[in-house]
């Protein structure tokens, strides 16, 4: 059944007209339509910002979550560099104490061959006036003891 203000409407089951009076308007009721259109747009709204509240909470919730991952993240990495960097001071001090023992090592075997150069130069010369009084005491030996001429000490000096 259909409902046209101010047309007659049939029944299709009946061959009857009836027409249908348009609803007489009541006082205010124009008003309290429009009240409850405001109200309808007030829920709405508030449902609105209801759902824009609760978005804004969900973010707020979730960037407070990444920041504090972040800082995490940031108090991880500053652990692993001081890790680092005392790892590299460690490192840095054993080999300035090796370098250091090197060092005394190279002074001491310095000392050492300049001592057995010392040694060996007193060596040598203690060889050489070894040798040369080794030569006086056979000179004398040949003049003095052996020889009683000076034909003697030639042959002397030719087996020798």
């Amino acid at each position: 059944m259909a409902h046209r203000e101010g047309r007659p409407a049939v029944r299709r089951s009946e061959n009857v007209l009836s027409f249908v009076r348009p609803p007489v308007p009541t006082p205010g009721a124009d008003a309290l339509d429009l009240v409850y259109q405001a109200a309808e747009i007030f829920n709405d709204i508030e449902n609105n910002a209801r759902e824009i509240e609760a978005r804004a909470h969900a973010m707020c919730k979730s960037a407070a979550e990444r920041l504090k991952l972040a800082e995490q993240r940031t108090e991880s990495a500053e652990n692993s560099l001081r890790e680092v960097i005392a790892d590299a001071d460690r490192k840095l001090a054993d080999a300035s104490r090796a370098l250091t023992q090197v060092e005394l090592r190279i002074t001491a075997a310095i000392d050492e061959a300049a001592a057995a150069e010392i040694r060996a130069q007193v060596a040598e010369t203690e060889a050489r006036e070894a040798k040369q009084t080794l030569a006086l005491v056979e000179d004398a030996i040949r003049r003095r003891l052996l020889c009683a001429g000076p034909e003697t000490a030639r042959r002397m000096y030719d087996v020798a």
